[in-house]
This record gives C-alpha cells, structure tokens and sequence, in this order.
C-alpha cells in the first residue's frame, strides 16, 4: 500500500479537503494506508474520526492511522503532507500587537516583515526536524509542504539535511489565473499562462489567447470598473509590467509603497491584522467539523478544483499527469536569482515526479524585486540554523515594510522584545538580548489602517495546527 502522511492533521479542514479528493479516486481504492501525526490529542482525535468517516462514505478502503508521535507515523512513508503552524492564537497575536505598538503595519504576517521573520525562526526548526526523521525513516518520501513561510522552510530543509524531494504548496497562481480569466471573460483552458517568482512573490509573465497578449484587454476592463483599480496587484502590475498573483492583502507587506502610507491604506482598503480574523475563522471551522462528526453527518466535499496536494499526489502515484505551480529549489530555474533558494515555477507531476520549467527570461525588474524579499529570507534562515540573534536584526532591517515604517534604532529595540516575547518558542535566544532597549516606541495610532486589539478574533489554546495555509 502507499503510504500518505498527513502531518499538522488536526488542521481538519485541510484534513478533509486532501481526503476527500483522494479517496474517491478509482485507481486509490484500497491502496492507501493514511497515517495522521498532530501533537494536539484532541484535534489528532478528531482529524482520525474524519478520516475514518471519509473512509466509511466513499468505500474507499483506505488503512487509516493516527498517530501522536511523529516518528511512527513517518516510518515507511511513500509522501508526507506537511500542513502545521507553529504555536498558537496568542502567538500570531504577539506577531501583530508588537509591532504595532511601533507603527509597523501587517495584514498576514506569514513570510515577510517582522511576523514572518518571527514565524520563521520558529518554524524552521520544526520542518528541519520533520525532515531529518525523514531522511532516516523514508528517505525517498515526497515532502509536499503548505507551511509558511514557504521559500524561508524549504531552504533551511535543503541546507540542513539535503532532502530532495521536496515541494511547496501554495493556491495563489491557480486562483489568479482563474481570476484573470474571468475578468477577460474567457474560459481558464482557453488561456495560456507562464507565471512564476517566488511563493507570495510571483507574476504572470505571460497572458495569451490565440497567440496575443490579453493585457491590453484586462487594461480595459480595469480602467471601466474604478473598483478594480483600487487594489495592489493592479498598483503592481501598472508600475512592474506584470500582474502579481498574491492578494492585496499579502502583497501590500511585501514591499514600502502602500503600508506606511495612511492615503494608500485608506485608498487600496487594507486590512491591517487580517490574519487574526482568519485564525477565528479556522478554529470556526474546527468545531463545524467536530459537532458534524458528533451528529453523524456526511463529511465529504467536493470542491470545483482539487486540493494542490490533491492534484500532486494523484499525479505522482497514478501517473495521470498534472501540470501545477510548486515551489521548488531554484538550482538555476530562475537564473537571475540565488541557486540555493526556492522558486515557483511550473512543473509537470507524473510517475516520473517533480520535473519543474526553466524560466530563463526572467524580467529584471522582478527579479530585483525577489531577491530584496530573499535577503530577509536568507537572513532568518542564517539566524535559525547558526541561532544568530544578530541576523535577526538585519533581517528586519532589510525588510521592505519594516524599513520603510522605522528608524534603525527602532527596529533593534522592537525585533529585541520581540525575542523577549517568542523565547518559548526560541530556546536559543538569551534571556536578554544583547543589544540595548534604547529606541523610542513609535505612537500606535497610524491613521486609517491602525492594527486591532487583541479582541480582534477569538483566542485559541490549541497548539500548534490553528491556521491552514492562506487561500486567497
């Protein structure tokens, strides 16, 4: 039998969403043995009883495990699904309200600026010490990861332990090409794409139908609907000359031009502290599936498309081929940026595996726009894997976001108590960090765009699999 392990299984709406496209697969049936890994004992509970009602529906006749230590669950393993968050809701919180307190700004927090520097350094270890028991208990398992930050997470797992077969997951392409698709009023299969960067960071270089260009067309179409001007992506593309596939949201704290900025947060709609909702919004989805499972309703859903993980997976074990955007080790992909980082890029999955596309042609402009992004991503993963607390000070200085909004002296005093803060989950960090709290604290209240408060959405205390990966 295939060995699948769901790793972070307790985030039980991803949990379903892989199941439930899998299991009804013909060429599946009575071929998978599903172990499920979560550290929370009620959440793996829960997630084992999904599983096993999924099972039940579909006839699919799947072996279905659960299991609380991890290494037992990744012993013999053909692919790994990696899908956890490290820590818990008052942990995003800490990412969000330090910050603020000195006028930084951010929506999502997940793989740039000072809350995906933070989410970072807390993360890598973990995926680091998933793959190292992967390298000694199914070295030649697919790690299939939703876990951001993405390119941070991958490159220290490559750095660290050498693991090859390993991919990123992210929705971002697959519902932008949707997205422009139906702004141009064409079918998606009607379209051919060409997109590519890095996860959160990726452009759609190329936009075509019958052999032209359809970016005069969306042009149009923005310029008759004033609501569609009013957004980042549509700010980046008339200033980089390509349309970024991330939402406002995310690509608004990726960069210096919109959040610092009162007008523009104001103008483009910003929601400062998204993520928070969103977390309340996970756990909301927990206790649907938890009381449905009480209730003996049907848990299978289907979705108009296949989870990313989904699609891989079918394509890898049944050979039906699958073309998807993945995130994977750049090793020349890319060529204008570093070859030890990870890039996405599309990539035919079939009985052969990963095989990615070269994009040679990279533009210039966005490639300077990456590698800014991947300065602070190398610099956490320097920090992470050397624990260098000082890394973790030029990392936020460098940050697009963070340096746009702070002084020098501002940004020490702030990644410093935010060390303080995150120490739980930092072991390696001294209890006082080294550098001086000298910097004064910037006033909170920043106009239009000012972050919530810590009623901004429910506390969880589950740790660590609250949040699955942003679907926007």
């Amino acid at each position: 039998m295939t060995g699948l392990v769901l790793t972070g299984a307790g985030n039980v709406e991803m949990t379903r969403r892989i199941l439930s496209d899998l299991l009804v697969v013909p060429g599946l049936a009575g071929a998978l043995r599903i172990s499920l890994h979560d550290i929370d004992p009620e959440r793996l509970a829960t997630a084992e009883a999904l599983a096993r009602s999924l099972n039940a529906q579909t006839g699919a006749g799947a072996v279905i495990e659960a299991h609380a230590d991890r290494r037992r669950a990744l012993d013999g393993a053909d692919y790994v699904v990696c899908q956890l968050s490290v820590g818990d809701y008052d942990t995003s919180l800490r990412d969000f309200e330090i910050p603020h307190r000195y006028g930084v700004r951010q929506t999502i927090g997940d793989t740039l600026g000072v809350g995906g520097i933070f989410r970072g350094l807390r993360t890598i270890p973990v995926l680091v010490g998933l793959a190292r028991d992967m390298v000694e208990l199914c070295p030649d398992a697919y790690l299939l990861s939703y876990t951001d930050p993405l390119v941070m997470s991958l490159w220290a797992v490559r750095e660290v332990t050498g693991l090859r077969r390993v991919a990123g997951l992210c929705h971002a392409v697959r519902d932008t090409h949707a997205r422009l698709a139906d702004l141009v009023g064409r079918d998606e299969s009607e379209v051919e794409f060409l997109t590519a960067g890095l996860t959160h960071q990726a452009f759609v270089l190329r936009f075509e139908a019958e052999g032209r260009s359809l970016y005069p067309e969306l042009a149009e179409v923005v310029a008759a609907d004033p609501s569609l001007d009013r957004h980042v992506r549509t700010e980046m593309w008339r200033h980089l000359g390509y349309y970024p596939t991330e939402s406002s949201e995310h690509a608004a704290e990726y960069v210096p031009w919109f959040l610092p900025h009162d007008p523009e947060v104001a103008r483009l709609g910003l929601v400062v502290g998204d993520q928070l909702g969103r977390n309340g919004q996970n756990l909301h989805k927990y206790e649907q599936i938890r009381r449905g499972l009480a209730a003996g309703r049907p848990m299978l859903t289907q979705w108009q498309d296949p989870e990313i993980a989904s699609e891989v997976l079918i394509g890898l074990i049944t050979g039906q081929a699958r073309r998807v955007n993945l995130t994977v080790a750049n090793e020349g992909l890319i060529p204008q940026l570093t070859p030890d980082c990870f890039v996405e890029v599309p990539a035919l999955v079939d009985a052969r595996g990963i095989t990615p596309t070269a994009v040679t042609a990279y533009p210039t402009q966005l490639a300077a726009l990456n590698r800014a992004y991947l300065s602070v991503a190398e610099l956490t993963v320097r920090a992470a894997l050397d624990h260098d607390t000082d890394h973790v000070y030029h990392a936020a200085i460098l940050d697009p976001n963070t340096s746009a909004t702070l002084t020098l002296p501002e940004i020490t005093r702030l990644c410093s108590e935010m060390m303080e803060a995150h120490r739980a989950t930092l072991p390696w960090v001294s209890p006082v960090p080294e550098r001086a709290l000298t910097a004064p604290v910037a006033t909170a209240d920043r106009g239009p765009g000012s972050a919530p408060g810590p009623a901004a959405g429910p506390r969880d205390q589950h740790h660590p699999t609250l949040s699955a990966k942003d679907q926007q």
